[in-house]
């Protein structure tokens, strides 16, 4: 890649690959940018003071749930309660927001899994989406501990879950580098007997077939950061539309700079100007 790099769009999910160190891409409008090896380099970002709703297109001023206008917001499915709190799913209900969005994303399989990534949690993604929910959440290590029919199933299980162990990152902590190791595997094994009795009860309920115990082997995962920061400043282009600094690391969805560090999932849709600068 030429050391040349200067290009105009809207900002995406950074799409990633589980390479050992996590290889990571930064998308801006077409162009694809190879982030890992901008690592050590002086990058600029400049918000533009568009910001474009990633599925209508519109011209907005505030986007909602990480690129969504209002209107799109309040009627995909995809933006639904459901989707943060899936135990809230109301498909079975006949009253799902996109009947067919649900059924390719929540009635089919999902993964209940135990993930550290500052500290033990335990999460739900579709099979389609692992090791990617993983990465997007900073996760030094990963193993599924459950396969069950639906995302609403998944929630279910969660919940029982979180009367044990947490389900939120500490996302501070994940950007310090400071994870202690676990052993997933022997917290799969606790884990699943805190909550048998609750399992029992759901297969009574949803079918012996529906909730699958399963023992596949975990993932470890590292990250391309040179310099762990010691403390944490965030960058938000609302507030201050230039951001630049040194690289020094990329975790989770997060640019790790000298000078603070930014999410870039949460300005998906905004329009930016990115650079490397001279040196």
């Amino acid at each position: 890649m030429s050391d040349i790099v200067d290009v105009t769009g809207r900002l995406r999910k950074m799409p990633t690959e589980a390479s050992d160190p996590v290889s990571y891409v930064l998308a801006v409008g077409d162009a694809r940018v190879a982030l890992n090896e901008l690592i050590g380099k002086p990058l600029r970002f400049d918000f533009e003071g568009v910001i474009r709703c990633i599925h209508c297109d519109r011209t907005i001023k505030k986007s909602f749930n990480q690129g969504y206008c209002y209107p799109c917001f309040r009627k995909l499915a995809a933006c639904d309660s459901c989707i943060m709190s899936p135990e809230k799913c109301h498909y079975h209900l006949g009253t799902c927001r996109e009947p067919e969005w649900g059924e390719t994303h929540c009635m089919i399989e999902h993964v209940v899994y135990l993930a550290n990534s500052s500290g033990l949690k335990v999460g739900i993604t579709r099979g389609s989406q692992v090791p990617t929910r993983w990465i997007d959440q900073g996760a030094v290590d990963a193993i599924p501990m459950l396969r069950v029919a639906t995302r609403h199933l998944s929630g279910l299980v969660e919940v029982a879950c979180k009367a044990h162990v947490a389900d939120r990152t500490n996302w501070r902590a994940m950007l310090r580098g400071d994870v202690a190791e676990l052993d997933l595997e022997h917290e799969r094994e606790r884990i699943l007997a805190l909550i048998a009795d609750d399992i029992a009860i759901l297969r009574q309920e949803h079918g012996v077939d529906a909730i699958r115990e399963v023992d596949e082997r975990g993932l470890g995962l590292s990250y391309p950061v040179q310099t762990w920061p010691e403390k944490i400043k965030t960058h938000n282009l609302d507030k201050t539309p230039e951001v630049e600094g040194v690289l020094e690391g990329i975790k989770g969805q997060y640019l790790i700079f000298d000078t603070g560090v930014i999410n870039i999932r949460k300005f998906t849709g905004y329009e930016v100007r990115f650079r490397v600068m001279d040196t």
